[in-house]
């Protein structure tokens, strides 16, 4: 079963840090600044990613624990 408070501690800074690492750091990266975009965005991807999964699989283990009562 998937921890919510693991989840949760890991997909919402994800989120924090790439949308500050797209917005604010890529516009003064010079040269770098594709490569920030790309890594900022793909760290929120995957933040984005470990919350959806973690509904996902909430919302199956409250089915199954109404279902078996």
């Amino acid at each position: 079963m998937v921890s919510k408070s693991i989840t949760l501690g890991v997909g919402i800074p994800m989120i924090i840090v790439g949308v500050l690492m797209a917005w604010l750091w890529s516009p003064i990266a010079g040269e770098l600044q594709n490569q920030v975009e790309l890594i900022g965005s793909t760290i929120g991807i995957l933040g984005v990613g470990f919350l959806y999964f973690w509904i996902i699989l909430y919302k199956r283990t409250c089915n199954a624990l109404v279902s078996t009562n």
